[in-house]
């Protein structure tokens, strides 16, 4: 998907995202359970400003998908279903701070300004687990989560992603990464 840098899609864009949003949707039925795609498309179609950050998760990567229905809102839930995290959103810092305190070996962004770009909300640790009960994501990748104010007080940031061990299940590990010296 070619890059729009304005907030707009052409029809092309438009009739190309909507395609593959549907075949996700039909391919994986189990993510959205009791929710059908002409409900979906009916909303897509009154927020058209929703369609171009669903188009920028696309366009780097990602596969959003519908994960569920907020009865308060009226809004469907989207969450990027792609099974790793894309090439283009590794190797980055969770925020601004962390890529400006980087000496050497600097990233070129950080997840924050990223999901800023994109007009998206990064997930909360409970909004990834929820996401793990719908398949298998960050098996070989990390994914960083909405990090609380009083663990990046401290330096910290909160990654997480799934492994297996051996012939076991494979678990979600959440971890706090921080550099804080104990007092």
């Amino acid at each position: 998907m070619a890059k729009n840098s304005a907030h707009h899609l052409s029809l092309a864009q438009r009739n190309e995202l909507i395609d593959t949003l549907q075949t996700r949707f039909l391919k994986n039925v189990k993510r959205h359970k009791g929710l059908e795609w002409t409900d979906v498309l009916l909303r897509l179609n009154a927020k058209p400003e929703k369609l171009w950050s669903l188009y920028e998760m696309e366009r780097t990567g990602g596969e959003p998908d519908v994960v569920g229905y907020d009865k308060k809102s009226g809004e469907f839930i989207f969450y990027d279903c792609a099974a790793e995290s894309p090439s283009g959103r590794r190797s980055i810092c969770y925020d601004r701070a962390g890529l400006e305190s980087r000496k050497e070996h600097r990233p070129d962004n950080s997840a924050i300004d990223m999901a800023s770009e994109m007009g998206i909300e990064m997930l909360t640790e409970e909004q990834y687990r929820e996401l793990q009960k719908l398949g298998k994501f960050d098996s070989k990748t990390s994914s960083w989560l909405l990090t609380p104010l009083p663990i990046r007080d401290l330096g910290g940031a909160i990654s997480a992603h799934q492994r297996a061990v051996g012939d076991q299940q494979p678990s979600i590990t959440v971890e706090e990464l921080a550099s804080v010296r104990p007092l």
